[in-house]
């Protein structure tokens, strides 16, 4: 008999049906980009900002947008639809098997969602963004939440892997918190 859902079930849910929204939109966009090079882009979040910032020029929010897409559309057109789709299509494709409930989706899903975080982490020991640190604090979320959900879903797949992460060795920091 199943478990009723809790509500970390619910923010799994949410969270990787975002994670499936921006996959789809940066599919999308990475075959605009592919088709068309990045200055569309730029072109919409000129049009879409140029009526806010004709009445509050001061805007952050806009500004940020344009400067945004001007680094988009400055930038190597190949990698831009490169990295927009495989990006894309990896989100795509985890969403879709993390909702079916796939038992191998999990580890999967931890291992690639922790390099997206490593990889933000080095973006963003070189240059600054609160928009890169809101993203990748999304994704330390959703970890935590497939990890979660992993361990609902399949318990004794999950201590399996527990069990043989606590026999690795710890070096010299696990002597430090061993007490005699």
């Amino acid at each position: 008999m199943r478990r009723p859902a809790s509500a970390f079930h619910f923010a799994y849910l949410a969270a990787v049906v975002i994670k499936g929204l921006d996959g789809a939109i940066e599919t999308v966009a990475g075959l605009i980009t592919t088709i068309a090079g990045p200055w569309p882009f730029y072109s919409l979040a000129v049009w879409v900002t140029a009526p806010e910032l004709s009445s509050h020029p001061e805007n952050r929010a806009a500004h940020l947008i344009r400067h945004g897409a001007s680094n988009l559309a400055h930038a190597p057109g190949r990698f831009v639809a490169v990295y927009l789709l495989a990006h894309g299509v990896i989100k795509l494709a985890l969403a879709i098997n993390l909702l079916r409930g796939r038992n191998w989706i999990f580890p999967v899903a931890t291992v690639l969602l922790l390099g997206f975080i490593g990889y933000m982490a080095v973006r963003l020991a070189g240059h600054w963004s609160a928009w890169l640190l809101a993203f990748a604090l999304f994704d330390v979320l959703t970890v935590g939440l497939v990890v979660n959900e992993w361990r609902r879903h399949d318990p004794q797949a999950f201590a399996g892997v527990a069990a043989k992460w606590r026999r690795i060795p710890t070096g010299f920091a696990g002597k430090l918190h061993r007490h005699p």
